[in-house]
């Protein structure tokens, strides 16, 4: 297990040097989006009109995060960014990854074969993030630097989060293949199979 230190722009290099069990932090800039920023990006993308999504995703980091986050003056704060369970999102993130070359998603609970499947054809990675964990998250965010698609609601705009540090994260997910959920699910269901025959 190594110790990873990212700055975004993330490269495909840097992916790629990163094997499942690694631990990471990211400085720089990281956007969250969950279901709905999913599916507006897609739907703008995929009738060509990529350049109204307001931020370049490319070599950044994508958070399934709501933050609770509160207006002081003219400025948002954030309160608290805990992650939100990945799973669901297995539907669109292979193509998301594909579409917008994001290189790192950053969650909790993993994602399936075919996000595994995206990361390793176009070298991202998931970084599981602890949940229960969003002060720590939250201390991590340095600023606020956008909020676009705000009629989605505050959980399910994109924030654009200025971070330093942000982590530790395991990488759950390599670019390699590899997924550490997966392979706990493997496991369990022979070890399930050992007990069942001898009952």
């Amino acid at each position: 297990m190594a110790e990873y230190y990212l700055k975004t722009p993330i490269s495909e290099n840097d992916v790629r040097k990163l094997r499942a069990g690694d631990v990471v932090y990211i400085t720089g800039i990281i956007v969250t989006a969950r279901d709905s920023a999913h599916k507006r990006a897609l739907d703008l993308a995929r009738s060509g009109k990529i350049e109204e999504i307001p931020i370049k995703l490319e070599g950044l980091a994508v958070y399934h995060c709501g933050p609770v986050v509160k207006k002081v003056g003219e400025e948002w704060k954030v309160v608290a960014a805990g992650p939100t369970t990945s799973r669901r999102m297995e539907k669109v993130e292979p193509e998301f990854i594909k579409t917008f070359k994001v290189r790192a998603i950053i969650g909790k609970g993993g994602m399936g074969p075919k996000t595994t499947e995206a990361m390793k054809e176009f070298g991202a990675f998931y970084g599981a993030f602890t949940g229960g964990a969003a002060a720590l998250a939250a201390a991590a965010i340095k600023k606020v630097r956008e909020v676009h698609w705000l009629d989605l609601g505050i959980p399910e705009a994109l924030w654009v989060f200025e971070v330093e540090n942000f982590g530790p994260m395991v990488v759950a997910i390599d670019s390699h293949g590899n997924n550490i959920y997966e392979d706990v699910m493997r496991n369990a269901r022979a070890k399930l199979d050992e007990i069942l025959k001898t009952l």
